[in-house]
């Protein structure tokens, strides 16, 4: 009988999160979309009151000043925070990355420096992984940390780093043994202020233009011992690690634009009227409207699903990976039948399926293109 008590405590718990999120979405988010799409700047005041209601650190440990709460909660986060607005949500689990790496791998004294200011919205992180040579393919990046007496050099590059342009600090993957491969990278906390670290010029995106995105360069950036995050050279297996979470929360954020799209397409086909009648009462648009129901219902619960295998602690790198590829083609393309629904009026910026249509496609490229998803897939039916 505990045990069923228990279940239906979290399970409110849950419905709690969620509601909060969807509230805030809906009054503090959504008003402000079009405007920060228009103007593309950092948000600062949105992120604060996020803190301020504890919405950071949805999965760390209380004690470490998160949440407390699991992955499928930080889905419904990501859902909620991207039906107002996608460039909110991508940050959100941008911090939720960065936490559980220093949740996970900090020592005590970084988890001060780092986590506790990261979660109250008082430091802006970046996580910088891609560069020129090495997206896709993370074994080819070139940054290098070398070791000296007082600790290492960080030398090489990064790009389209979120929030690269603002970051107060970045976790940097770099190689630390150059003969090892990727057993051979080490995962590095390096603050801006240091000699040697520039951040790049804001990059001008298509979507999802409310989050700042650029280049980082290190040239000889003294770093000391305390920078090194976790063992030496076991940067790849833990970056790998949070992974299949970060997934799972594109896909979550795929969902939220799919919800979105969803409504404003019903509500705009039951307005408009052509021929007499509402353009709702036309089979044609109907079955656009069933389709985008049924795949974002599906997307959902694929995604819901991945969270409750990571939740159990269960391998869900395939799952994370089907979920994370069909909620963002389903973005592309049922965002592309909103616009369609509208009309000519969909064309026109401002409107917010336009803006929807632009910020789904980055969701097939980010946190792993979608033809990495089908290759992860893939190897695991052919292993």
């Amino acid at each position: 009988m505990a045990h069923s008590h228990s279940e239906e405590g979290a399970a409110e718990r849950l419905s709690m999160i969620r509601e909060t999120a969807l509230q805030f979405a809906e009054r503090e988010i959504r008003p402000l979309a079009a405007e920060l799409d228009e103007s593309e700047r950092f948000p600062a005041e949105l992120y604060e009151k996020m803190a301020a209601l504890g919405m950071f650190g949805v999965t760390i440990p209380e004690s470490q000043g998160g949440v407390g709460a699991d992955t499928q909660a930080y889905a419904h986060i990501m859902e909620a925070l991207a039906k107002g607005y996608a460039a909110i949500a991508d940050h959100y689990g941008l911090v939720e990355l960065v936490a559980t790496l220093l949740a996970r791998h900090g020592m005590q004294e970084q988890q001060a420096r780092y986590l506790r200011p990261l979660l109250a919205a008082k430091l802006k992180c970046a996580y910088a992984i891609t560069e020129p040579e090495g997206g896709s393919d993370v074994a080819a990046i070139k940054t290098a940390a070398v070791e000296t007496r007082e600790g290492w050099r960080l030398s090489g590059s990064k790009m389209w780093i979120h929030n690269g342009p603002i970051a107060d600090f970045a976790v940097v993957l770099a190689r630390s043994d150059p003969d090892l491969g990727k057993r051979g990278m080490s995962i590095f906390l390096v603050d801006r202020d240091l000699p040697g670290f520039k951040n790049g010029r804001k990059e001008k995106k298509m979507g999802q233009r409310g989050s700042a995105l650029g280049a980082l360069y290190f040239d000889e950036v003294p770093l000391p011992r305390s920078a090194l995050l976790g063992p030496k050279n076991r940067g790849f297996p833990m970056m790998m690690s949070v992974l299949d979470k970060g997934r799972v929360g594109i896909a979550a954020l795929a969902v939220g634009i799919l919800d979105a799209a969803l409504e404003a397409a019903v509500a705009y086909a039951k307005s408009r009227r052509q021929f007499g009648r509402p353009i709702a009462d036309f089979q044609a648009v109907q079955w656009m409207l069933a389709d985008m129901a049924k795949d974002t219902h599906a997307a959902r619960l694929m995604t819901l699903h991945a969270a409750a295998l990571l939740d159990r602690g269960e391998r869900a790198s395939s799952e994370a990976a089907m979920a994370k590829c069909f909620a963002s083609d389903a973005a592309v393309e049922h965002t592309a039948n909103a616009v369609q629904i509208h009309g000519g009026l969909g064309y026109i910026r401002g409107i917010e399926v336009e803006r929807l249509y632009r910020d789904a496609k980055i969701t097939q490229i980010y946190e792993g293109t979608n033809q990495i998803q089908r290759l992860i897939i893939a190897r695991r039916l052919l292993a």
